[in-house]
């Protein structure tokens, strides 16, 4: 008898994987064949810091999806995308103690507080670690209603590392110098996925959505017999 065995991964959990893991093989790639730019510490600092605001800003995109198309499944995805993008801010972190300090801390903790952007990233840093430690089940059953308001810390996080990513690359909104396209986006993105989480605007785009669903007819439905 032949026994059918259900792929375990589904094809957005496969994607989302592949990608989470994109940034480690073409840096792998471009260090092999001598890709990197001149300033190789400074490019992987980059790279690892920008891979990780992306899985966050995805990480975010998760509930909107849930809240306007019923999509369930990327709820499912949220928390692996969150530790995904704190591996890479740990990578980027250790790129920059480590690669460009050599972990002299002295030198490190005076450059960290005669920067603002490098206070930013080291406060959004510190506040994502209680987040990833505490995104397993386990924590869930035992913080309770508190772990909900714990993970609230990432409406405030989000927009610390877009500050902390334009500070970085030396722009300035308010008289629109530097490179501010790619920040702007990315604040813009965040901002539109933070105030779909408003729970009246929740409220509403779910109950347009409902209502938009509902025009469609649904598929698989059995013709009637008379």
């Amino acid at each position: 008898m032949n026994v059918k065995t259900k792929f375990p991964y589904t094809p957005l959990q496969i994607a989302m994987h592949l990608y989470a893991w994109s940034a480690f093989i073409l840096l792998i790639f471009d260090f092999a064949t001598g890709n990197l730019s001149p300033n190789p510490i400074q490019d992987l600092e980059q790279r690892t810091g920008r891979h990780a605001l992306v899985l966050l800003v995805l990480s975010l995109l998760c509930t909107p999806l849930n809240t306007l198309f019923k999509w369930s499944e990327p709820l499912k995805r949220r928390r692996a995308l969150g530790l995904y993008s704190f591996m890479y801010a740990v990578v980027h972190v250790i790129i920059f103690a480590d690669l460009d300090f050599g972990l002299a801390w002295s030198n490190l903790i005076k450059e960290v507080i005669g920067k603002p952007r490098l206070v930013v990233g080291t406060i959004a840093f510190f506040l994502l670690i209680p987040l990833a430690i505490t995104s397993f089940d386990i924590w869930k059953k035992r913080l309770k209603k508190n772990w909900k308001r714990l993970h609230q810390l990432v409406y405030f996080i989000a927009p610390l590392v877009v500050l902390h990513y334009l500070w970085s690359k030396k722009g300035d909104i308010l008289s629109f110098q530097g490179e501010i396209l790619k920040p702007m986006i990315y604040g813009l993105a965040i901002a539109v996925f933070l105030i779909v989480r408003i729970p009246p605007i929740r409220k509403a785009l779910s109950s347009f959505s409902t209502r938009m669903l509902a025009l469609f007819p649904k598929r698989n439905r059995q013709p009637e017999t008379s």
